[in-house]
């Protein structure tokens, strides 16, 4: 079905129209701006030590430049809906675009920490809605019969973007320095531009909402999910609520989120509509999405840094290593149209889970010499799970609503999956922290005299040092030294042997929660 000639379109638009690709169009310019935002997620990880360094900063310093991105990006997602309403969908849209692609040239010329931080909070406002608001547009484009293939096309971009990050900043990082990963967003930010302002239809008026702002909304908005996002990011940090930062934060969000919710529901008009989640199938699948959201982004978070801290792997190398699994999910995305004529969402969903279960069990094996090679197949399994999950869930859970609640409920729906990896991503470094903690000290206890096989490889240490310096005391501090070392290495991957069952064990007791997804026809069989 084509889409009907519209008033104010481009010549090149006018011809797509009239030859019945412009929806596709549509799809494809909202989800390269979206598979921007995506990727800068995840490109900038690779990069801190190298910012830390640069910009003479401490550890916990150089946290806020993912943080401050982080937090702007949970406000302005949830807003993305009214404000679309408000100003028009393409405008608002474009704006966003411009404004992620001028705050990148400003973290690229970046002098100082404060400079750096500014930029990725502008950033993160600009980036915020772009993935939202992209999910809405295919929703609102295509008929519920065509919705199916046109999430594929969205889906393929938005699973494939994390794992090209990591290999992008990589590479960007060690051959020409960081600040590129910033500048990279120019031209590429230039043709997103370039292809919304073509494509994307132009906003109708009548639609457009001009009822007073929901001022209070906005401000227990920012102020609940702020303070939330700084809680779970700077947690780790501070020790959590052994910190009076930490629980000023926490009890900050929950008096914030509650008066938000209470404004919200007795405004006529309010900056985010709550009663869109009246619909069962919006609500469930939050739910499950914050979960998804847990164990999806944790993963891809945490493998990296096993892999740059463990297994001593460089920036360039650890992106590569989860390249793969991005054409792993393209693979998914294309064989999911016949997989669907088998397979319910709900199964579907299920099916990627335990394939992701299976993937963590698998990674609890990984020792000091575990290569790329035993990283490899684990990796494209997980990357083809993630579309298992991530496009029936997106399907049953926006497909329903109507097509008036469809931005509202998209907004929501992407703030629970960055929520939920936000929260995933506390609770694994907590969780690496605290048990390398412990297995140091389980480790250290069986470092005795007493204990033959420790005795034995000091004494062979010993004799190796001291043939080489003939220092006997220098011999013993270089051997006693070396153990340590391999006790610290010991605790590190006994510590994420922890995290990846921790992972298996969230998808594990989430499966159940599918149950509260309707039995919804296969939305996708028809696409297929």
């Amino acid at each position: 079905m084509a889409l009907p000639v519209h008033q104010g379109l481009t010549g090149l638009a006018q011809r797509a129209a009239e030859q019945g690709w412009l929806k596709w169009a549509i799809v494809l310019s909202a989800s390269f701006a979206a598979i921007l935002e995506v990727i800068d997620v995840s490109i900038v990880n690779v990069a801190l030590p190298y910012m830390q360094g640069n910009l003479g900063a401490t550890l916990s310093e150089i946290g806020w430049v993912s943080t401050g991105y982080s937090i702007a990006n949970v406000i302005v997602i949830p807003l993305s809906a009214w404000l679309g309403f408000r100003y028009g969908k393409k405008r608002y849209f474009i704006f966003s675009l411009v404004a992620f692609t001028l705050a990148s040239v400003l973290c690229g010329f970046a002098t100082s920490l404060s400079m750096l931080i500014i930029g990725r909070v502008l950033q993160g406002l600009g980036g915020g809605s772009l993935l939202a608001k992209a999910q809405g547009l295919v929703f609102e484009t295509f008929p519920p019969e065509e919705q199916a293939r046109a999430s594929m096309v969205f889906t393929l971009g938005v699973i494939a973007g994390p794992a090209i990050g990591p290999a992008l900043g990589g590479y960007l990082t060690d051959n020409f320095g960081w600040r590129w990963i910033f500048f990279i967003n120019v031209p590429l930010g230039i043709f997103a531009i370039f292809m919304c302002s073509t494509f994307l239809l132009p906003d109708d008026p009548h639609v457009r909402t001009r009822n007073s702002v929901d001022w209070m909304g906005i401000l227990w908005l920012a102020l609940g999910l702020g303070t939330l996002q700084t809680v779970l990011e700077q947690g780790q940090q501070d020790d959590w609520f052994s910190s009076p930062f930490i629980e000023h934060m926490a009890f900050l969000s929950i008096v914030a989120l509650v008066f938000f919710i209470w404004q919200e529901l007795r405004v006529e008009h309010p900056a985010v509509d709550l009663r869109v989640l009246r619909y069962r199938s919006l609500t469930a699948g939050s739910i499950i999405s914050l979960v998804v959201g847990m164990g999806l982004y944790g993963t891809i978070f945490v493998v990296p840094i096993f892999a740059q801290n463990v297994l001593q792997f460089t920036a360039t190398k650890t992106g590569l290593l989860l390249a793969p699994g991005a054409f792993a999910s393209a693979a998914a995305t294309f064989a999911l149209a016949p997989l669907s004529k088998l397979f319910t969402p709900r199964t579907l969903i299920v099916i990627g889970g335990l394939i992701t279960i299976a993937v963590m069990y698998s990674f609890t094996g990984l020792n000091p010499d575990t290569g790329y090679d035993q990283l490899y197949w684990p990796l494209i399994w997980r990357g083809f799970a993630t579309v298992l999950m991530f496009l029936p869930l997106s399907l049953v859970t926006l497909g329903p609503l109507p097509k008036k609640d469809v931005a509202a409920g998209a907004g929501f729906f992407s703030l629970t999956r960055q929520l939920g990896g936000s929260i995933g991503i506390a609770a694994i470094t907590t969780l690496v922290a605290k048990q390398q903690f412990v297995h140091r000290a389980q480790l250290i206890y069986d470092v005795s005299d007493l204990n033959p096989a420790y005795h034995d490889r000091l004494s062979a240490n010993t004799s190796y040092f001291n043939t080489l310096t003939g220092d006997p005391i220098a011999a013993q501090n270089q051997a006693l030294s070396l153990i340590d070392r391999a006790i610290d290495v010991q605790a590190a991957l006994l510590s994420y042997r922890d995290v990846f069952y921790f992972v298996a064990a969230v998808f594990l007791f989430a499966l159940p929660l599918v149950f509260l997804l309707g039995k919804s026809a296969r939305p996708a069989t028809t696409a297929a």
